[in-house]
């Protein structure tokens, strides 16, 4: 089986992140992903984060019966800040048998050279990359482990949507709709 490792803060999780997920089962060679809550991304300020837990359940329900999709919090317990390349490492080794590969946007592969050890992940893992827009893919373009993507994607990001959280408006259609009601009777982000 392959597995797309989907990473993120989903701080919270919003419909663009479950459109790409989406997309990676229906249309590539990925028999499931695995969405990766993150609980510190090395290149992101963990002050801005939501608790490790709620971000989870916030993904769980933006998962619901999806049985293609997965919420994962194998990052909880590995060191701090998270490196993929540690998390494949642990994966591996938990997991034998299956195959992982990375989902990306294209202007994480921009950066891609930046990541701990990112010789081993491409070397060993296969990258599926989701195109964004005015990302220049470089050096990466023809690389016979990286797979190109033209996903539907959504202008929304999580910072305005805690943004409009904050400032007492409706999120309602940015994020999936069990999201969006457990997000209003709580105070998450407000």
């Amino acid at each position: 089986m392959k597995i797309g490792l989907f990473f993120g803060s989903f701080n919270p999780v919003h419909i663009g992140h479950m459109i790409i997920a989406n997309f990676m089962v229906e249309h590539t060679d990925i028999d499931k992903v695995w969405m990766v809550v993150s609980p510190q991304n090395p290149f992101k300020k963990k002050s801005t984060l939501a608790k490790d837990y709620d971000r989870l359940h916030l993904l769980q329900l933006a998962i619901g019966e999806n049985t293609s999709l997965y919420a994962s919090k194998v990052e909880f317990d590995l060191p701090q800040p998270s490196y993929t390349v540690d998390t494949l490492a642990y994966l591996k080794e938990k997991h034998p048998k299956q195959s992982f590969a990375l989902i990306m946007g294209g202007d994480n592969l921009a950066s891609f050279h930046k990541w701990k050890n990112y010789e081993l992940i491409i070397r060993d893992h296969d990258i599926y990359v989701y195109n964004r827009p005015n990302y220049d893919l470089g050096r990466w373009k023809d690389h016979e482990r990286i797979f190109f993507y033209e996903a539907p994607l959504m202008h929304v990001s999580a910072s305005y949507i805690r943004k409009n959280i904050k400032a007492g408006k409706s999120v309602q259609y940015l994020v999936p709709q069990a999201v969006f009601e457990y997000l209003e009777g709580s105070s998450l982000y407000k």
